[in-house]
């Protein structure tokens, strides 16, 4: 009998791979993945970013959802710029791009292994599952799901938060 294999955030395995150069270790999620397959993914990393690195939030109103749109309408011709949502670094810097790119190579690994389930950092503009900072680098949050999470969730991969376990 195979076991379920499940992604995980590697900054709650205890990876410095945030934006400030630490990691969230969650020794509940930990003793959860004892006896279970797991493959740890940062799509952040993996989309190019440096660590440490300028936090980054999803532009205000908008959630990972809007984002992926972007890649949608543009295989389709349709792009237009109130179509879909940016990603901004602190300092303003457009990283959609590297959003989008850290995603689609979760995605891919998650694809490649059978991946059905998907435990993520709640809060962040990647991988919130329920929430993410509201867009105005000022702590505050909102409802809303990070851009791997719109993306594992279009592609029918079940994704939950550590806050879930």
């Amino acid at each position: 009998m195979n076991k379920e294999k499940i992604l995980v955030s590697a900054c709650l395995l205890g990876t410095n791979c945030k934006y400030n150069g630490k990691n969230n270790r969650n020794e509940k999620l930990i003793e959860y993945l004892k006896d279970k397959e797991y493959i740890s993914i940062c799509p952040e990393t993996f989309g190019g970013m440096s660590t440490p690195r300028l936090p980054s939030e999803i532009e205000y109103g908008k959630s990972g959802e809007d984002v992926i749109k972007k890649v949608e309408k543009s295989i389709n011709n349709e792009l237009e710029r109130n179509d879909y949502a940016k990603v901004y670094s602190k300092e303003g810097v457009d990283v959609t791009g590297e959003f989008l790119l850290g995603a689609q190579k979760a995605l891919d690994i998650a694809l490649e292994n059978g991946v059905s389930k998907a435990i993520l950092k709640e809060s962040s503009p990647s991988c919130g599952v329920n929430c993410i900072y509201a867009g105005k680098f000022d702590g505050n949050k909102k409802k809303g799901q990070g851009v791997t999470t719109a993306l594992f969730r279009k592609y029918k991969i079940e994704v939950v938060s550590e806050k879930d376990l």
